[in-house]
């Protein structure tokens, strides 16, 4: 039918993690997995793959970047969901605070 895709084979769908014999791993497979080794690291906290996600907003939030960055590299649609998302740390909070208070700076 003079499709452009005729002469050429389907695109093979791509993985990003893979079982020992090759298999996709699924998205629960990779979440059990994960979970184990941060119980066995023993860091305090309980989680897996979101534990990593949100980790990593923080840690960017905190260092300056744009939160539509974050946005994007998350993929949320809603800038709100982000925001709850990723909270910026209280003692981030307090050092802003303790850096920009009016008090602080105010002149003699």
């Amino acid at each position: 039918m003079g499709c452009a895709s005729d002469n050429h084979p389907p695109p093979q769908p791509r993985y990003l993690f893979l079982t020992e014999v090759g298999q996709p791993i699924k998205p629960d497979q990779l979440t059990l997995l994960v979970r184990r080794y941060v119980d066995s690291a023993e860091v305090g906290k309980r989680g897996a793959c979101h534990l990593f996600r949100h980790t990593m907003a923080t840690l960017m939030l905190e260092n300056g970047a744009d939160i539509r960055y974050i946005q994007a590299m998350l993929g949320h649609v809603k800038l709100e969901t982000t925001a709850i998302y990723a909270q910026v740390s209280i003692r981030k909070l307090k050092e802003i605070h303790s850096a920009t208070h009016p008090a602080k700076h105010k002149k003699s």
